[in-house]
């Protein structure tokens, strides 16, 4: 009997034929380019069953293949049908070279204009020599997929002033003023985390992330012209919008780009869909390729958001003390999943608390090594004894998001030398980056050394980034800034949110992971030193001391560490109830004490 992923490539092998294609690329994304997606824009994993959230396949008549980076590549493993697809790493394997060697020469290779950005285009346009890309007029898995879910429905709603720290109209005229000295007349913005961010509204049309998903052209009067379903659109959103934000049915998104013709639009050849610059340029706009205007502003968190995020942690932490409490007096037998929906059920406790910013991944032993794994009913497993466990999970907070990650000892027994070690060297990567100072100009590639040097130096390393952005009761991982070994010319900027996350992975074993969450903070010059930036740590959660090998520690992280439990006992120790109060003193007393 063939699987579910064998017989929807067969069929879709069927309708290329009809359609005179030879092969399709499909992209992890929606028509908004979004990391996340909802139900009814999950095609990679109807077609493929990978539900990671970074991902492409490409169908050829004779083979197939599934391309995802470090994060997934155990968790493809794990999904896909290795007969039907060959599941490769996207860096090691690039999607546009693996087509360029597998392609019959004059094969016709089907896109979605839709779905995929000119930057996702144009290594497969470079490769064409032997192929030709097709652009479809509708998108193909959509003719397959007959139980498709329906596009989300729930309304928009308003982001107040005491959340955001500044109105819409400030926002937009400031971006306006922006365009007008550049020459251009509007910016095509895709990006609904720009748009939320931009009008202030938030929604749910997407899980763990409060985004109503939109399209927007902003003028360069400082008027929007937004593409949103009238259904969505509640009266007391439409009156916070004001007069100036023209609401239109998504079905008139291209008479409104027409609209633009004889003008010059700036366009995000990364955050909009290639459809958007073929469209205006067929109806006579000039298209200048530029960074999406909201995406800079929008990282760097004003003083209310800034104070915002440091209340969401505060009720984060809480929640995550009582969590880490129950887990090491009661934990041990429970499973991945209950663990899990223990840790939102502390969370749903504190005030005003909004869900998830993510699923969490909660991964008991040999599961944490699988770095963005995704615990179901079938892989659900228990917390033994004696084992790693690893739980990286966030809560949305109309004043903040939050992401962090804890691995803790099971117990009963001491942990092994080496898992100690192990810990010891990612925890003085995190405590390393987190009390880094740096100049003006410094970009995440620049710092992201000193988050794997004590690793490197017992020939360790991990593949993922050490740190990406984190938006404002927005999106848990948010541009244009990174800490990463890949190069970004984005340098680090006040009020910057980002994640510091080390760690290791030992397949088949265990994972450890420890993320806190930084905000950029200013430094200014002194007589003796020059301006510059350092970080403040704003998640407040103990790290295991069990773990901990203090002679690879050394004087001054140790030093480090006691301070920063210290301040964790002062802020979070009288909200806990008595009985986590009293762990969470042992917890973070300071590490030297016998």
């Amino acid at each position: 009997m063939s699987s579910p992923s064998a017989t929807r490539l067969n069929a879709l092998r069927s309708l290329l034929t009809q359609e005179g294609l030879d092969g399709l690329i499909i992209p992890h994304s929606d028509e908004f380019l979004g990391e996340y997606t909802p139900a009814c824009a999950e095609r990679l994993d109807w077609l493929t069953n990978f539900s990671g959230s970074a991902g492409i396949a490409i169908a050829l008549s004779d083979t197939a293949a599934v391309f995802s980076d470090g994060r997934y590549i155990t968790q493809m493993d794990q999904e896909v049908d290795n007969i039907c697809w060959d599941r490769l790493h996207i860096f090691q394997t690039p999607p546009a070279t693996w087509l360029a060697s597998h392609a019959k020469p004059g094969s016709r290779i089907g896109y979605d204009p839709r779905i995929m950005s000119s930057a996702e285009l144009r290594p497969f346009q470079k490769q064409s020599g032997t192929f030709s890309l097709v652009p479809t007029d509708r998108n193909l898995i959509d003719q397959l997929w007959s139980d498709r879910p329906a596009f989300p429905s729930a309304p928009a709603t308003i982001h107040p002033l005491e959340y955001a720290g500044e109105d819409s109209v400030s926002k937009r005229s400031r971006l306006a003023h922006t365009l007008a000295q550049s020459g251009q007349a509007a910016a095509v913005l895709s990006d609904s985390a720009s748009v939320a961010w931009l009008l202030n509204i938030r929604g749910t049309d997407i899980p763990c992330m409060p985004i109503v998903l939109a399209f927007a052209v902003l003028h360069d009067d400082a008027t929007v012209d937004l593409f949103l379903q009238a259904s969505k659109l509640p009266a007391d959103v439409r009156d916070w919008l004001g007069p100036d934000v023209r609401v239109h049915d998504p079905e008139d998104l291209e008479s409104v780009l027409a609209t633009l013709s004889g003008k010059s639009v700036s366009v995000d050849p990364a955050t909009n869909a290639v459809w958007f610059a073929e469209t205006l340029v067929r109806h006579g706009a000039t298209v200048t390729e530029s960074p999406d205007p909201c995406l800079l502003p929008k990282a760097c968190k004003n003083a209310t958001e800034q104070a915002g995020t440091r209340k969401a942690h505060l009720k984060d932490g809480i929640a995550l003390c009582q969590f880490l409490h129950w887990l090491d007096s009661d934990g041990q037998g429970t499973t991945e999943l209950a663990a899990a929906a223990r840790l939102d059920a502390f969370r749903a406790a504190q005030p005003d608390y909004r869900g998830e910013s993510f699923p969490a991944i909660s991964g008991a032993g040999p599961n944490g090594a699988i770095i963005h794994y995704r615990v179901t009913p079938e892989t659900d497993r228990k917390l033994n004894p004696n084992e790693v466990y690893l739980i990286d999970s966030g809560g949305q907070y109309p004043e903040g998001t939050t992401d962090v990650t804890r691995t803790v000892w099971t117990g009963p027994d001491s942990p092994p030398a080496r898992l100690k070690e192990t810990f010891t060297r990612v925890l003085k990567g995190n405590l390393r980056l987190g009390r880094a100072r740096f100049p003006e100009g410094t970009t995440g590639q620049a710092l992201d050394a000193l988050a794997r040097f004590d690793l490197w130096q017992a020939g360790l390393d991990y593949d993922h980034g050490t740190g990406h952005g984190v938006g404002s009761f927005l999106s848990v991982h948010e541009g244009p800034a990174r800490i990463s070994k890949v190069a970004n010319p984005i340098a680090l900027q006040s009020g910057m949110i980002l994640s510091n996350e080390p760690g290791y992975y030992e397949p088949g074993a265990y994972g450890i992971r420890l993320e806190t969450l930084v905000l950029v903070e200013a430094h200014p010059a002194t007589e003796t030193t020059r301006a510059g930036y350092g970080f403040e740590t704003l998640t407040l959660a103990p790290f295991d001391r069990r773990l901990i090998d203090l002679r690879i520690l050394g004087p001054e992280d140790t030093a480090i560490l006691d301070a920063y439990h210290a301040q964790i006992l002062a802020l979070i120790g009288p909200h806990l109830p008595s009985e986590a109060k009293k762990w969470l003193e042992t917890a973070c007393a300071p590490l030297n004490r016998a």
